[in-house]
């Protein structure tokens, strides 16, 4: 079986921006997506109601150039004013054209 190296970009962001970054991830280069609610604490404390809203944890396989472009797409549009973290690891795939490798 043939593997294939590409990164995984997650992003776990508040919901309101959930189709603000979908439709960036698809214009920067991402052929597809999955979105889950999320839950946690982090420096910025627990979302403990509901008016602070949920979070979501995005994620998507990528060539590592279109990673890297998310990535400062997010920090320069998002970091400042709202609770969004996200970073990437290697990940080996099976059908690696499916990811533009």
């Amino acid at each position: 079986m043939e593997l294939t190296t590409v990164k995984l970009v997650t992003i776990i962001s508040e919901a309101i921006l959930e189709e603000r970054i979908l439709h960036d991830l698809r214009k920067l280069g991402a052929r597809g997506y999955t979105v889950g609610e999320v839950r946690g604490e982090g420096t910025r404390g627990v979302h403990a109601s509901e008016w602070e809203g949920k979070s979501l944890r995005i994620e998507t396989l990528v060539k590592p150039e279109v990673a890297e472009q998310i990535l400062q797409h997010l920090a320069k549009t998002y970091f400042a004013h709202f609770a969004v973290i996200a970073y990437m690891t290697d990940v080996q795939v099976v059908r690696g054209e499916k990811f533009g490798s």
